[in-house]
């Protein structure tokens, strides 16, 4: 009897030994390396504004070599 149960411990703890590794799992991401070039032409502007009211408003415009415009405003309010 006292075998019978030394078997059984032994076979229990083999196989958690084995449940246990097999749930390991290794995930390995390798990020490429970003690199922005901005260009030597590049024309910025930026325009502020305050209101009586208490509200303010800022404007950014860019301006490529190109001649692409891109134009951003944000306003905020107390």
């Amino acid at each position: 009897m006292r075998n019978q149960l030394f078997a059984a411990a032994t076979l229990l703890a083999l196989f958690g030994a084995q449940a246990a590794t097999a749930e390991t799992t290794v995930i390995r991401r390798d990020a490429p390396d970003v690199v922005v070039d901005r260009p030597a032409s590049e024309r910025k502007t930026v325009e502020t504004r305050e209101h009586s009211d208490g509200c303010a408003s800022k404007t950014v415009s860019k301006t490529n070599e190109y001649g692409d415009r891109k134009t951003v405003t944000k306003e905020s309010c107390d």
